[in-house]
């Protein structure tokens, strides 16, 4: 199928003109399916109509992929504490970041509401992805994301997080996708000894593309385990790549956030003249930017205009009609 038929499809679902199919995953046989893997299996391909996948409370163990031609496609859980997808694969144990995710979501129109998606290697496993995220217009609301290094990949398209909790240690928001995260929770967990922490670690290689990671009313903090008396250094991020895009708005930043903000990539071979790490009008104990590094950016109205839902993911178009609520504007 080609890429104008699927974004076709796309906006058919979008505008409600078509017709809905249920899948119930139960793992005590009283569903149509007890794994989630065979109700991505059974549905449609390339499909005009939603397919709604409900899962009921318990913990899948399994590692989940949602290849491409799967479009259209909701995981809808009985409750972010109820329904988790768990996996523990890490770099440690011979996979590729890529393939080390819980979750992987390749396919377009994708909707995740009220499930928890985590990875259990543990802090001392290097890259443990949860979830990974490559698909054209996903939206995520109500979920968890618990890792430590590399929870949430958010590797390419247009994505949009809502009230949703991400938990990790090194770079555990990372990739190179246009993502919009609202009203989330971001909590710095407790790294391995002698480890800094990392919020996001965005991967813009191109000043020609438009990428970027932007956090506007969230509230950024420690998780329980994160005690103050462990004199943790914690960032809001370091630039993966030479064009980096970072923003920070309207939000909460407790006092686990170290002065400077932001961090170097140690031995990358890139400098920091071409990233784009902002703040604008942030609130709490770690919003004071007044010793930041100088290539971070305090921004005015205007200029953070430019990352609102309406301007930098096209809100507008898509997100109020996933039944997802959002705002478009600061």
């Amino acid at each position: 199928m080609s890429c104008a038929c699927i974004v076709l499809s796309l906006i058919s679902v979008l505008r409600g003109v078509c017709p809905q199919k249920t899948f119930i995953v139960a793992m005590d046989g009283s569903g149509n399916f007890t794994t989630i893997s065979q109700a991505i299996s059974a549905a449609p391909r390339y499909s005009s109509i939603i397919t709604y996948i409900k899962i009921r409370a318990g913990i899948y163990h399994e590692h989940v992929f949602i290849p491409e031609e799967k479009i259209n496609l909701y995981l809808v859980g009985d409750g972010i504490d109820k329904t988790i997808i768990s996996g523990n694969r890490s770099k440690n144990m011979g996979f590729p970041t890529y393939d080390t995710a819980t979750v992987r979501i390749s396919a377009s129109g994708f909707v995740a509401k009220e499930v928890t998606f985590e990875n259990t290697a543990g802090v001392n496993m290097n890259q443990s992805v949860a979830v990974t995220t490559e698909g054209l217009y996903s939206a995520f609301y109500r979920c968890r994301f618990l890792g430590y290094q590399d929870t949430l990949y958010v590797r390419l398209g247009i994505q949009f997080f809502r009230e949703c909790d991400i938990y990790g240690t090194i770079d555990f928001i990372f990739g190179d996708a246009r993502a919009l995260f609202q009203n989330c929770n971001v909590y710095a967990r407790r790294p391995r000894q002698g480890q800094s922490n990392t919020i996001t670690a965005q991967g813009r290689e191109s000043g020609k593309k438009m990428s970027g990671i932007v956090m506007q009313n969230c509230t950024i903090a420690s998780a329980p385990e994160l005690l103050p008396r462990l004199n943790v250094k914690t960032y809001l991020g370091r630039p993966w790549k030479n064009y980096s895009t970072t923003v920070i708005m309207r939000s909460l930043l407790d006092k686990l956030i170290d002065p400077s903000g932001w961090l170097e990539w140690e031995g990358q071979g890139h400098g920091v003249d071409k990233v784009y790490y902002a703040e604008y009008d942030n609130r709490g104990p770690g919003a004071n930017t007044s010793s930041r590094v100088k290539w971070a950016r305090t921004i005015k109205y205007r200029e953070a205009n430019k990352f609102t839902a309406r301007n930098f993911i096209q809100g507008q178009k898509w997100i109020g009609l996933t039944g997802i609520p959002y705002y478009l504007d600061l």
